[in-house]
């Protein structure tokens, strides 16, 4: 029987340019999306579905990230002598007592696949584990509160199959993103169906759907190797796609996982401030 699935690799070692100047001094991760940085909006993501022990494989100039989860006495003695309980509760609950955060260094650029085989051996070979993207925030409906990624958890458990996040984009976009190719099935959000292949950034002509891969993924510790073997692909990088990709053809089961709420790109520029708008509306920050 496989480990119970508890960790999530988040990657935050990218330089961040879509987002320059404002990424040039500090994470792209800590940039705010209204009331708290990126980091925190998917640390709580990874929290609200179970997963609480976190992998940030990170690298040099990236020590805030990993600042922002720390205790910070002097400030919170502070607000407590103030009687600013208020501050002092959101402060504290940037890092709940069920969190546990790990840092692990990438020492080279070398793609998506090659950070998350970076943690190789803080996982199991029969361990699942969970992997975000922290460019991307995946948010409820307003008139809903479901979590997608405790959703996508729930479907994992019960199927016992790998699991990635899609939504459906427009065919002149699908040269942006891993397209998934389900054989025509049809998916309906907030179920899943077998992929039988993956293709990264495929010319419009040439993709199999229009369902991308959204930064969501739920896997088999047995990747890890796989991944230890992959060799540069799209971008001369190595691709994670492309060790699932091998997964398949081993015969493993891999389902795609149509999300019913929104996604923010917050890599760029637009999306950010998108984010940024929309977020703080529904919060009541902005009229």
């Amino acid at each position: 029987m496989s480990s119970k699935l508890c960790k999530v690799i988040i990657p935050v070692a990218g330089l961040g340019t879509r987002l320059l100047p404002i990424s040039k001094a500090i994470p792209k991760e800590m940039v705010p999306v209204v009331d708290r940085p990126l980091i925190q909006h998917v640390v709580e993501e990874a929290l609200a579905a179970g997963l609480n022990e976190i992998i940030l494989v990170t690298r040099s100039g990236k020590s805030a990230v990993e600042d922002h989860f720390d205790g910070h006495y002097e400030l919170e003695a502070e607000l407590e002598k103030k009687g600013k309980k208020a501050l002092l509760e959101t402060l504290k609950a940037i890092a709940p007592p069920e969190l546990k955060i790990t840092s692990v260094r990438q020492d080279r650029a070398l793609g998506l696949g090659h950070a998350i085989h970076c943690a190789a051996y803080l996982v199991q070979p029969d361990e699942p584990f969970a992997v975000i993207l922290p460019d991307v925030l995946v948010k409820p409906r307003v008139d809903s509160e479901e979590v997608d990624l405790k959703a996508m958890v729930e479907a994992f458990n019960g199927k016992q199959a790998a699991q990635i996040m899609v939504e459906e984009v427009p065919l002149e976009r699908v040269d942006q993103y891993g397209i998934v190719d389900c054989k025509g099935a049809e998916l309906a959000a907030g179920e899943s169906t077998a992929i039988t292949s993956l293709v990264e950034k495929p010319k419009p002509e040439e993709a199999p759907s229009r369902f991308s891969v959204i930064g969501r993924y739920i896997l088999p510790g047995s990747i890890m190797p796989v991944l230890g073997r992959t060799q540069p692909g799209a971008g001369n990088e190595i691709q994670l796609t492309d060790a699932i990709a091998e997964l398949i053809t081993q015969g493993q089961a891999v389902e795609a996982w149509r999300m019913q709420g929104r996604t923010f790109d917050c890599g760029h520029i637009q999306g950010w401030l998108q984010a940024n708008q929309t977020l703080g509306q529904e919060a009541g920050f902005l009229s």
